[in-house]
């Protein structure tokens, strides 16, 4: 028989404020949010994992805790590093004990918009500019910089986690109305910031150029186009690529080009290459290496 959740608590006496040591044990459990993810509720499994430390402190009746619990197995689908933000507002209002119809409600509207506003501000903003801070580290052989990402993202997001959960917590509902008035512009301004921060790291760490010299003496393409604008050659790329994604093009597809054009223009010597390739006798190889089809002769090294 399926339990019917009713619409108001038996006891309706607000309950005393949860201890920062509750507050801060749900901020922990938050990182299983999707543990136990699925295709039918999506995050409530992980959700009420998190939320039930203050759930069994604010229900002491038992009753009470069992209509808690059952509707906050409602879907749940938010961004699992803002999802405390969630919690801190449904706290609030069982605390107060709100109607569960009015929890139900204020949950899906204050994950929603948590969506695109998490994306913006890790995956378009924070992970670039850390991977961009630590990349050169990795890239010189060191562990470290693998290391210095992880911790750099990981105490920014759960730092992340922990204020929201007592910001939300202490504001209630006046937090819901502050989210959706200004989802749209935060969400805008930490994609531009986003956006910027991956230009740079194109200009910094684009290093598409071409192997071809013409003429004689010879005349190297890469260096003309370095004196029109340096790192040209990537920034047509990145917008040959936003072209077709504009146009209707996949991601898979725009990878599947990038990787075609890649090899074909390799084995025909038109990008150049950095492999430290040597021929026979140690010398190193002009361009970085010896493509299939050789159509025309670099120039020998000096």
């Amino acid at each position: 028989m399926a339990y019917n959740i009713p619409e108001r608590y038996q006891d309706l006496t607000p309950a005393p404020q949860l201890d920062k040591k509750t507050l801060n044990k749900m901020v922990w459990l938050s990182c299983f949010l999707q543990a136990s993810f699925n295709y039918e509720r999506m995050q409530a499994c992980g959700w009420l994992w998190g939320i039930l430390p203050g759930l069994q402190k604010i229900h002491t009746n038992k009753e009470d805790l069992k209509a808690s619990m059952a509707h906050n197995l409602d879907f749940l689908n938010t961004h699992p590093f803002l999802v405390t933000f969630v919690m801190g507002i449904v706290l609030s209002l069982e605390q107060n004990k709100a109607e569960t119809s009015t929890i139900r409600s204020v949950r899906i509207s204050a994950a929603g918009p948590l969506g695109g506003i998490g994306d913006a501000l890790f995956w378009l903003t924070l992970v670039p500019i850390t991977a961009g801070l630590t990349a050169n580290i990795a890239m010189d052989g060191s562990i470290l910089g693998a290391i210095l990402f992880l911790v750099i993202f990981n105490v920014a997001q759960f730092a992340v986690r922990w204020w929201l959960m007592h910001w939300s917590y202490g504001l209630g509902t006046k937090a819901v109305t502050m989210l959706t008035s200004n989802a749209k512009e935060f969400t805008r301004a930490a994609s531009i910031l986003g956006i910027f921060v991956v230009g740079g790291l194109i200009a910094n760490y684009g290093t598409t150029s071409l192997r071809i010299v013409v003429g004689d003496p010879a005349i190297n393409i890469q260096g003309l186009l370095d004196g029109i604008l340096p790192k040209l050659l990537p920034l047509l790329i990145t917008l040959g690529i936003y072209a077709l994604i504009k146009k209707g093009w996949t991601p898979v597809k725009c990878i599947l080009l990038i990787l075609v054009v890649g090899i074909v223009g390799c084995a025909f010597g038109i990008f150049a290459g950095d492999s430290k390739a040597m021929d026979a006798e140690g010398n190193t190889i002009p361009g970085g290496y010896t493509p299939l089809v050789e159509w025309y002769e670099l120039p020998a090294e000096e």
